[in-house]
């Protein structure tokens, strides 16, 4: 892949209607979205479905919903709705194997600029735009377009936008809102607003200036060579900085990630090799669309050391923008992780 400086999105459409989304930086592969081949029906992450409520299972603390199709989501919570009656649910992650995906009440409108929230009046504003005078106009726009019972989250990039356009996009927010609204109280199951697919993912959430060009084309991926670095991503080892690899494995109950010095057992040369894969390991995870359970075999360390292993980890995962929790060490000196399964594995999606 060629060093070309800067972001560069590229979207290369699929004939059977999908496609896949490329991002850029740097002349490095940082995000890759892939749509799944059509007629695969699995509920997708974002998707808004008018379900129908199951009855309670004791002990797990939730409930199968019909979510029309033919499909089932699993709804947690101490109150659940009573057995036969209709809600508005939000499929929250992709579903484990042999699993429901799990479903959330708490619907959420996501725009590029702004995202509406139910249930959560008021408006927020990223504390990433700092300046007085933008944040007072945006503050006022964003006020004037949250609807009642709603709230409204504003998102960095409306920093950068032309004027009108936060206001646009709330209006059009409200819009599927109201549609979504008229649909919640029909009999039975269905998908009120369908998932977005790779191309709309990536104009919607990869950040860039309001005038920066996407590039669509059918072989855009094909000609930057995308392709081959996915295919790479199939095999477990990475190569780090330094001489030390990591190996990403995917099992059915976890994500098991290994560290190694490539030879070298100074001590020094196990922390910069820490280092480097705590800095790695979140691009890893996202390209190869892996989440749920993740456990890190560090190369060994002296325990004083760990927080600088955190400090690197938590640094790359700020940027990462998927859910992420790092749950502590392990008495046998392995970090753990759970993260939300945003994607589906690389290893079911279709490559060129």
């Amino acid at each position: 892949m060629a060093a070309v400086k800067g972001r560069q999105i590229l979207v290369e459409p699929r004939g059977d209607g999908g496609a896949a989304a490329a991002l850029i930086v740097d002349g490095r592969l940082d995000d890759l979205l892939i749509d799944l081949p059509a007629g695969d029906a699995r509920p997708r992450p974002a998707a808004i479905h008018r379900a129908v409520a199951g009855r309670p299972m004791k002990g797990i603390g939730g409930m199968m919903v019909d979510l029309g199709g033919g499909a089932t989501g699993f709804l947690r919570g101490a109150k659940l709705p009573a057995p036969g009656s209709r809600l508005l649910v939000q499929v929250a992650s992709w579903a484990e194997p042999g699993k429901a995906p799990p479903v959330t009440t708490r619907v959420l409108l996501k725009g590029r600029l702004a995202i509406l929230t139910p249930g959560a009046p008021g408006v927020n504003v990223s504390k990433a735009i700092e300046d007085g005078a933008a944040l007072g106009a945006i503050a006022a726009a964003a006020m004037e377009g949250a609807p009642e019972g709603w709230g409204l989250i504003v998102r960095s990039l409306a920093a950068t936008a032309r004027p009108g356009d936060l206001a646009a996009e709330i209006g059009g927010l409200r819009a599927r809102l109201a549609r979504i609204e008229a649909a919640a109280g029909a009999p039975g199951g269905a998908c009120l607003e369908a998932a977005p697919g790779a191309a709309a993912l990536a104009r919607r959430d990869w950040p860039r200036a309001a005038d920066d060009p996407v590039e669509t084309h059918p072989e855009a991926l094909a000609r930057a060579g995308v392709w081959e670095e996915a295919a790479a991503l199939l095999a477990p080892d990475v190569a780090l900085p330094g001489g030390g690899s990591l190996a990403v494995e995917a099992t059915r109950a976890l994500v098991a990630v290994d560290v190694n010095t490539g030879g070298d057992g100074a001590p020094a040369a196990a922390i910069a090799a820490n280092i480097a894969a705590a800095r790695e390991l979140p691009r890893q995870l996202r390209l190869r669309g892996l989440g749920g359970q993740v456990v890190v075999d560090f190369a060994p360390l002296a325990k004083p050391d760990r927080g600088r292993i955190e400090q690197a980890l938590k640094a790359a995962l700020r940027r990462d923008g998927i859910e992420t929790t790092i749950a502590g060490w392990t008495p046998l000196g392995h970090l753990e992780l759970n993260r939300k399964r945003a994607r589906p594995p690389l290893a079911e999606l279709p490559l060129r």
